[in-house]
């Protein structure tokens, strides 16, 4: 774990290049060092003064005005969209290191940043094999039935689209494709035989693009490929012990997305599917902290 003394400018070094450092009042360059500003659990962190306006500041890294360690903020989240309740998390870290931190407060953290990182991911380009891979499941929210509709691409095993949402219909399925659009037109998409995906689909990309269908009913095989993605989901999903807020729901369902796309290797290529979609980022061995200081710039 990277010492607790560490600066904004130290991150430099270690994997989040180019990232310059900017007046917050006037967005001036013209600036310089000026002193240290002590901090209880993120030790000196670098203060400046801008030459053009003339205010001190310090650099927003992505855990400005954060009272806890930024090494602890990333192990929490990782760790909660990994396996650990915020409840196990929070007892993990009260055996393993001095601060006290509430469930809660793990839980504010996982939110605040997926919305964060989310602004920043929408702004990246991957490059995908265009072998799309289709569906919906029910996520269990406060004893009743929502559903998270979601495309992978086979090739690189990234998923480039998502949706949210209360009913599973046409209206749903044509946001659900909207997502899908700004990735350009796939080679072809493969769904079940739900009735509300054909017009859709058509509607959207056009006759074009080969719309293959599986129907269990013949087959007795089931859309295995995304199948296994919401196999992996939805054992995460149990960790939150039941979703109940709706506003919560999507967020954290996004950041499980994040944490497949981004943060994990993909057990059968060993390789993390935005590395197989060009998105070569160079985050570092903390890929969370990675995400969070480029979505920072």
């Amino acid at each position: 774990m990277r010492s607790s003394n560490s600066s904004p400018e130290a991150s430099k070094t270690s994997g989040y290049k180019n990232i310059s450092v900017k007046c917050r009042f006037c967005n001036s360059e013209n600036i310089v060092k000026k002193g240290f500003r002590q901090t209880e659990n993120r030790g000196k962190i670098q203060r400046y003064i801008c030459k053009k306006c003339g205010k001190s500041f310090c650099h927003d890294d992505g855990f400005y005005r954060m009272r806890n360690n930024e090494n602890i903020i990333t192990m929490a989240i990782d760790m909660y969209l990994s396996s650990l309740s915020s409840r196990k998390m929070r007892n993990q870290l009260k055996r393993h290191t001095i601060t006290k931190i509430s469930h809660v407060s793990i839980l504010d953290w996982v939110r605040k940043y997926i919305l964060k990182i989310q602004r920043f991911i929408n702004t990246l380009k991957p490059k995908l094999s265009g072998r799309y891979y289709m569906d919906e499941t029910a996520i269990v929210r406060d004893m009743r039935k929502d559903w998270f509709w979601c495309c992978v691409d086979w090739g690189t095993r990234f998923i480039s689209a998502t949706h949210y949402s209360l009913f599973r219909d046409k209206v749903n399925c044509v946001k659900f494709l909207e997502n899908l659009v700004r990735h350009g037109i796939p080679k072809y998409i493969k769904t079940d035989s739900a009735h509300w995906y054909n017009n859709p689909i058509k509607d959207i990309f056009g006759f074009e693009v080969e719309h293959r269908k599986n129907n269990v009913r013949k087959t007795g095989k089931h859309n295995v490929r995304i199948e296994t993605v919401f196999s992996k989901l939805k054992d995460r999903v149990k960790v939150f012990r039941g979703l109940k807020s709706l506003s919560s729901a999507p967020i954290l369902m996004n950041g499980l997305i994040i944490q497949h796309n981004f943060i994990e290797a993909h057990t059968t290529t060993g390789k993390i599917p935005c590395e197989l979609a060009s998105l070569n980022l160079d985050l570092g061995e903390n890929r969370w902290l990675g995400m969070i200081k480029f979505s920072a710039r």
